[in-house]
C-alpha cells in the first residue's frame, strides 16, 4: 500500500527524521488533549544551548528550499522569539526532545506506512549523532542548516499528521478543520524537553484508539491473505451446527480478536454463540447469534481493505477539532447513531434514520439553538416540486387528506406545510442548528423504520427513534420542563418554541471505522460512497503502479 507523494517542504534531508519521530508522538499519545500556550520567554540565560542560528543563513536556506512565505514567516518568528537559539541541538549533541521527535517521526511512518515525506539523508544524519558522543563548540554552517531542516520538517509533519493531507471540503466534509499551532507545540515540546508527549498530541482519543487498532491489523495481514469463507449449502448456521465451515469461522473470529485462538473444533458451541454477536456488534448488524450470508460478507472483506478503511478515517479524526468538555451531540451517519456526550462521557445514544444516497445527508456543524414542539413541516421547494404538485394536480383533496396547507407562494411555486399533528412527516418536535442545508433532526411518524440494520430513507434529514429523551434531557436544567409539561407540548395543534439556554454544539460526521467506548473496533459500509472517493486519492492501485 503506498500513499499519494505530496510535495515536500523541507530539504530530501529535512524530511524523513521528522517524519520518523513524529510518527512516534502520534501513536503514543493516549490521554487527555490539552491546548499548548505558546512559549516566547527564551533569553540567552534560560536557553537549553549558546549554538545560535545565523539569520543570514537561514534566510539563505529558505532561499534555497524556495519556501512558501507563510513558511519562511513561520520559520522567522519560532527562531527570532527565542532569541535565534538552537531548539534541537546543544553542545553536548542532540536535545531530549529531538531524540523523542526522532522516535515520533519513524514511529508514524511505521504505523501509516507513508515514506512519501521521509528523507533518509536527515534520518542517518540524526542516527549518527543520536548513537556518538558528540561535542559541539561552534555553530558551523551543515550544523544550522540540520538545525533548520529538523524544524521545518517539525512544522510539516504537524500539518499532516495530525491536520491532515486532503482538503476536507472538496470530499463534502463541511465540519470546519482543527486549527493547529505548529510554532506553540514546537515550543512546548522544547520547553518541556520532550517530556508528557502522553498529554501533548493535538488529536482526540479515537484517533488514538483506532490508531492502536491499525497497528495490530497490520500484524494480521502479516499473516497472508485470508481464504474466502464459503457457507456452503447451508444459509444460515445456527449453535449446534458441525462441519469444516465452523471451524474456518472460528478461525477469522480469532484473527478479528472475537474468539480465542485454541478453539478449533468443528462444532458451533456457546463460546462461538458469543464472538458471533460480538463480530455482529462490530459489523451494526442484528446480534441474531447465527451466521448468515451478511456476517460471512463482512468476514471475507481482505484485511488489506480494513486496514486502508482504518486509514481513510484517521484521515477525516485528524480533520476534526478536539472534543469539547461541555455537552455536544455527534450523529454518525453511517452508524445510523446519534450519541450525546457530557464532560467526554457518553450520557445519550439513539438510533436515527439519514438521507438516501440521493438526498445525502451533509457533514457539517453547527449550534443547537432551538426546540420546537408540534411543529409545523415547511416542505422544501424540492419536494414540493416533484412530489407535492403532481399529488395535487390528481387530488384536489390531496392537501387536507395529509393535513397540509398552502401559505403562500414563492417564485411560482406554492408553499406548502404540513401542520402539527400525529401523521406530521416531522412527529412531535424537532432540534434547529442554523444552516444553509436545510438539515435538523426531528421525530417521525414511521417508527417502524427504526427496525432496520440499514436507515437511509429520509430527504436528507435525521430521523429520531427517541426525540423525546433527547427533549428531557437538553432541558434539564430548565426546571420549568418537566415530562409532562413535554408532553402537553407535544401535543398541541400549534408550535412551541424553546431557545436553548445554551447552544450545544453538533456534529454531524460520516465515521466507517472507530474503537467504541466498550473497546471493539467497529466497521460500517460506505453508504455514499465518500469512503471510495478518498481512497482514489490516498492510495495508488496496483494498476497506477504499473
Amino acid at each position: 500500500m503506498t500513499l499519494n507523494p505530496k510535495k515536500r517542504f523541507a530539504s530530501p534531508a529535512g524530511i524523513i527524521f521528522l517524519s520518523f519521530l513524529f510518527a512516534a508522538f502520534l501513536t503514543q499519545c493516549q490521554r487527555k488533549e490539552v491546548k499548548v500556550p505558546r512559549d516566547n520567554t527564551i533569553t540567552p540565560v534560560n536557553a537549553i544551548t549558546k549554538l545560535a542560528v545565523d539569520s543570514l543563513q537561514m534566510e539563505d536556506y529558505i532561499a534555497t528550499h524556495e519556501l512558501e512565505d507563510s513558511s519562511a514567516n513561520r520559520l522567522r518568528n519560532f527562531y527570532n522569539s527565542r532569541n535565534f537559539q538552537f531548539a534541537w541541538v546543544a553542545e553536548k549533541g542532540l536535545a531530549e526532545q529531538a531524540r523523542v521527535f526522532y522516535e515520533l517521526d519513524r514511529k508514524y511512518i511505521s504505523s501509516t506506512r507513508d515514506s512519501t515525506d521521509a528523507d533518509q539523508a536527515l534520518h542517518q544524519q540524526l542516527g549518527l549523532l543520536i548513537n556518538k558522543d558528540t561535542l559541539i563548540k561552534t555553530a558551523s554552517p551543515e550544523l544550522i542548516t540540520l538545525e533548520l531542516s529538523l524544524t521545518q520538517h517539525f512544522f510539516n509533519f504537524v500539518s499532516y499528521a495530525y491536520g491532515g493531507k486532503l482538503d476536507p471540503a472538496a470530499l463534502q466534509w463541511y465540519i470546519p478543520r482543527k486549527k493547529l499551532d505548529a510554532v506553540a507545540l514546537l515550543d512546548s515540546l522544547v520547553a518541556k524537553k520532550g517530556k508528557g508527549i502522553e498529554n501533548w498530541e493535538p488529536v482526540n482519543r479515537y484517533y488514538k484508539t483506532l490508531n492502536k487498532e491499525l497497528l495490530r491489523w497490520y500484524g494480521i495481514q502479516q499473516k497472508g491473505a485470508w481464504e474466502k469463507i464459503s457457507p456452503g449449502r447451508n444459509k444460515i448456521y445456527h449453535p449446534g451446527d458441525t462441519g469444516i465451515f465452523i471451524t474456518k469461522i472460528k478461525q477469522r473470529l480469532a484473527d478479528f480478536g472475537d474468539l480465542s485462538p485454541g478453539d478449533t473444533t468443528a462444532i458451533f458451541n456457546a463460546a462461538l454463540t458469543t464472538a458471533v454477536k460480538k463480530a455482529q456488534k462490530q459489523f451494526g448488524a442484528l446480534q441474531s447469534g447465527r451466521i448468515d450470508q451478511n456476517l460471512i460478507n463482512a468476514l471475507n472483506v481482505p484485511a488489506e481493505a480494513r486496514i486502508q478503511q482504518m486509514i481513510i478515517n484517521l484521515e477525516r479524526m485528524k480533520w476534526t477539532p478536539l472534543i469539547p468538555e461541555s455537552k455536544f451531540i455527534l450523529v454518525n451517519i453511517p452508524e445510523y447513531k446519534l450519541h450525546v456526550f457530557e464532560a467526554n462521557k457518553e450520557v445519550l445514544n439513539m438510533g436515527i434514520v439519514v438521507g438516501k444516497a440521493a438526498n445525502k445527508t451533509v457533514i457539517f456543524s453547527n449550534e443547537l439553538k432551538n426546540i420546537v414542539f408540534s411543529p409545523y413541516w415547511n416542505i422544501p421547494p424540492s419536494i414540493v416540486r416533484t412530489e407535492i404538485l403532481p399529488e395535487m394536480r390528481r387530488n384536489r383533496n390531496y392537501l387536507s387528506q395529509k393535513n397540509m396547507e398552502q401559505y403562500g407562494t414563492s417564485e411560482g411555486l406554492p408553499q406548502i406545510r404540513q401542520k402539527p399533528g400525529n401523521a406530521n412527516s416531522l412527529g412531535r418536535v424537532k432540534f434547529l442548528f442554523p444552516n444553509s442545508y436545510n438539515i435538523y433532526l426531528h421525530d417521525t411518524p414511521a417508527k417502524s423504520l427504526f427496525a432496520e440494520e440499514k436507515r437511509a430513507f429520509s430527504h436528507g434529514c435525521i430521523r429520531l427513534a427517541q426525540p423525546k429523551k433527547l427533549a428531557e434531557y437538553l432541558l434539564a436544567d430548565r426546571p420549568e420542563w418537566t415530562t409532562e409539561k413535554i408532553e402537553q407540548a407535544m401535543n398541541k395543534k400549534t408550535e412551541v418554541w424553546v431557545n436553548m439556554k445554551q447552544p450545544v454544539p453538533v456534529f454531524i460526521t460520516y465515521f466507517t471505522s472507530w474503537v467504541d467506548k466498550d473497546g471493539l473496533l467497529n466497521f460500517r459500509e460506505d453508504l455514499y460512497g465518500h469512503d471510495k472517493l478518498m481512497a482514489g486519492q490516498m492510495f495508488k492501485t496496483a494498476e497506477t503502479k504499473k
